[in-house]
């Protein structure tokens, strides 16, 4: 499909160098002499990218960028001026203009600046029926509970969506982060644009700045076109980084320096580019730990940090287990042909003493297989799998039995702390983070119990 760019320009000269630059066979070109045309123009035509002058008989680009805007809000607009002024530039800026360019302009510069948008605008345009089906998946219903705590969560989430404040959201793995971010992106004023998510801990740190921030032509072997990062996709919309405490040191300071300059200079690149970008972080990592022991930026932190939201994880909202398997069952069963009636008390009663180290991902993970592998009937004991049950067995055999001879008190108190321990590092994998998060320790007050108790985190398992 054919994309569109409009020129709005009555300069001759201007206009015909820019209708050569331009001219190719995927890109339809319109072109207008006058702010009033210009207006005819995206009111007829279905318009990708709107270049126009700042100065025009008729109407002005800033009232040409106000219309494209409303007219057309998929669409893309880049001013030029021979006039260049500050107060031009912030009004452009704050009314949504991609960017803002001085005459005279170099020809090359301008095909790129254009390309890079034609391209976010494609990327928009294929991922338009998947974001209203988002939409409709990604609102506050897919944040399921009863309790107290899921019920603060969604009460935060309501006040701040329709806000442009930075969210830092915490919690363990599997809480359900990246929910809650895109429940505020679709909740607010901003959700008919973009919702970008970086995955800071999946890409490699060389790598995560062209991601972040695009690149150019050239800027590294391999870099064989210009291309938009991550934060051009997202104008007008919100970038979510998940795992942001991965983030190495360096990018942290470019970052920062994003978010209080509101621009972005690509890799390779010397002319950086105004961006309008919500931003949500999220981490599983306590930030202020990290930047005690100086991983992490403290002037970065406080900037991230202006709204927390903290994700409780599920053994601390127990009560909201039956609600999220009566709504994994729904969303499993139903797409599959398969329905179950439910959950014994038997095994409802398991899962509530079970501490969940994977969280609500983990319980979904669990619900889906069941209903795929059993189809119809009861979610029986003998349905959970074996480390869930076997978990029973470390509070069985660790809980001593009071007879006539009475006991050692301490010493019980010891045994019985070795046997939470043990398993705690069971159902972590051996992660002393995960360990001393299931624990309410953290993990430097583990690594000294550790010492101390004499326990080899590599050798814990499961008794017998």
């Amino acid at each position: 499909m054919r994309k569109s760019l409009l020129i709005a320009e009555d300069d001759e000269v201007n206009l015909s160098l820019l209708r050569k630059v331009f001219q190719r066979p995927d890109l339809l070109v319109h072109e207008a002499r006058t702010g009033t045309e210009a207006l005819q123009i995206i009111d007829q035509q279905p318009v990708d990218v709107v270049l126009t002058d700042l100065k025009m008989p008729g109407v002005d680009g800033l009232a040409v960028l106000a219309h494209a805007r409303k007219a057309r809000p998929g669409a893309e607009v880049i001013l030029m001026t021979g006039h260049a002024t500050v107060e031009s530039a912030v009004s452009a800026m704050k009314m949504g203009a991609f960017h803002y360019i001085t005459k005279p302009f170099d020809a090359d510069e301008v095909v790129h600046l254009v390309g890079r948008v034609l391209e976010l605008t494609s990327v928009r345009k294929e991922n338009a029926s998947l974001r209203v089906l988002a939409r409709g998946r990604s609102g506050l219903e897919n944040i399921i509970g009863v309790s107290e705590a899921a019920k603060e969560v969604l009460s935060l989430v309501r006040k701040v969506a329709d806000t442009d404040s930075t969210v830092l959201i915490t919690g363990e793995s599997g809480t359900g982060k990246e929910l809650v971010a895109r429940a505020i992106h679709y909740l607010s004023p901003r959700a008919d644009r973009m919702l970008v998510p970086v995955n800071c801990s999946a890409i490699p740190g060389e790598l995560l700045e062209s991601e972040m921030f695009g690149h150019v032509k050239g800027a590294f072997t391999g870099a064989h076109a210009t291309r938009a990062g991550k934060f051009e996709a997202a104008h007008g919309g919100t970038i979510f980084l998940d795992e942001i405490g991965e983030m190495s040191p360096s990018l942290q300071a470019k970052l920062l320096r994003v978010l209080q300059e509101k621009w972005v200079t690509p890799v390779g690149g010397n002319k950086p580019i105004p961006v309008d970008v919500r931003v949500i972080t999220a981490t599983n990592k306590d930030l202020e730990e990290e930047v005690s022991e100086g991983r992490f930026r403290n002037d970065l932190y406080f900037r991230l940090n202006v709204i927390p939201i903290r994700i409780p994880p599920l053994r601390e909202r127990r009560e909201d287990i039956p609600a999220l398997i009566a709504h994994f069952i729904e969303r499993y069963g139903r797409p599959k042909g398969r329905f179950l009636e439910g959950i014994r008390p038997q095994a409802l009663d398991i899962l509530y003493r079970y501490p969940w180290p994977g969280n609500v991902r983990e319980l979904e993970n669990l619900v889906e297989r069941v209903v795929v592998l059993k189809g119809s009937g009861w979610i029986e004991p003998p349905d959970l799998p074996e480390k869930i049950r076997r978990a029973e067995g470390f509070l069985k055999t660790a809980m001593p039995v009071l007879g006539e001879s009475g006991l050692d008190i301490r010493s019980a108190t010891e045994d019985f702390e070795n046997a939470l321990i043990r398993q705690a590092l069971h159902l972590s994998g051996g992660n002393k983070n995960r360990a001393a998060a299931l624990l309410g320790l953290k993990r430097t007050t583990l690594v000294e119990m550790l010492k101390r108790k004499n326990l080899d985190a590599g050798a814990a398992g499961p008794p017998g």
